[in-house]
């Protein structure tokens, strides 16, 4: 906890007064090289997170962001993702993951041997989908632009790829990464995929900034999807699932997911449920994720 503190006092502390006085309620975040993985949602001020005060945005530059706010009214998504792999261990909670989320916001869902390039160039050819939702294996590796991939089916996505998708056209509202270290970048791909999308075209992008958990990661976006219903801002919708599961409003027991929005429990896989009760209130579970781009 001492690092969280000591970065609030260099970072927030001296213009908190400010921020209270102005009545602020985001907060948005260019950092430097070596700053950019700082999970800025657990910076504590020795009572509280940031996330219980403000909403959170990171941006690559001012220059990209697109500040124009336009409610989501009743989006269509397009969750795509693999829960097997050859040479990747399995992600038994994307299934659940995909299938949950277009449930609750309405949409088509792609799963493994359907998560190909041409079958996401195909569907945003045939559908404007405001939301993509992309849930997989993921990494970011500094040198060439081949060097680090988004695991498609029987193919990886690069970040050069990524660069030429022609995220606005049609425009995307949201690019949800689901997977590992998709906002870790370098000098040459600042915020990695995530930060790469948002300047490709993609206004908000959700990306993570570690080896984020299978069981987490599913309770974060599950979570998320239903508080964007109710919010329509994605740094809140973002900041309120995170709280939830800090106050442990947000639970897996039982064999079940139990959320706000989840109703009787979401099913769980049997390789996650036998893992028993998690405790999903500890910031490695709920922090790693952060918004890019425009907050709104």
């Amino acid at each position: 906890m001492q690092p969280a503190q000591q970065l609030y006092q260099w970072l927030i502390a001296p213009i908190a007064s400010e921020l209270e006085a102005a009545e602020i309620d985001t907060l948005l975040f260019s950092m430097d090289a070596g700053l950019r993985t700082i999970p800025m949602p657990v910076l504590h001020d020795g009572e509280q997170f940031l996330i219980e005060n403000y909403s959170l945005s990171m941006i690559p530059t001012f220059s990209l962001m697109n500040s124009n706010y336009q409610p989501m009214t009743n989006p269509q998504i397009l969750a795509m993702g693999a829960s097997e792999f050859t040479e990747l261990n399995p992600l038994p909670a994307v299934p659940v993951e995909l299938s949950t989320i277009a449930q609750e916001v309405g949409g088509q869902v792609f799963l493994n041997q359907q998560f190909t390039l041409e079958n996401l160039i195909q569907e945003r050819q045939r559908y404007p989908y405001e939301i993509i939702h992309l849930g997989t294996h993921a990494d970011f590796k500094s040198g060439g632009q081949s060097n680090s991939y988004v695991q498609l089916w029987n193919e990886k996505l690069t970040l050069a790829q990524m660069q030429q998708m022609n995220w606005d056209n049609p425009p995307v509202e949201l690019l949800v990464l689901s997977a590992c270290r998709t906002a870790v970048g370098d000098n040459q791909a600042e915020l990695g995929f995530a930060g790469l999308a948002v300047a490709s075209g993609v206004k908000t992008a959700l990306g993570s900034v570690w080896q984020v958990s299978d069981q987490g990661t599913l309770a974060l976006m599950t979570e998320f999807y239903n508080q964007l219903g109710e919010t329509q801002i994605k740094a809140e919708a973002l900041r309120e699932a995170q709280l939830s599961m800090l106050r442990g409003n947000v639970v897996i027991e039982g064999g079940q997911l139990r959320g706000s929005g989840t109703g009787g429990g979401v099913l769980l896989p049997p390789q996650l449920a036998e893992l028993g009760q998690v405790d999903l209130s500890h910031p490695y579970y709920w922090s790693g994720f952060m918004m890019i781009g425009s907050p709104w």
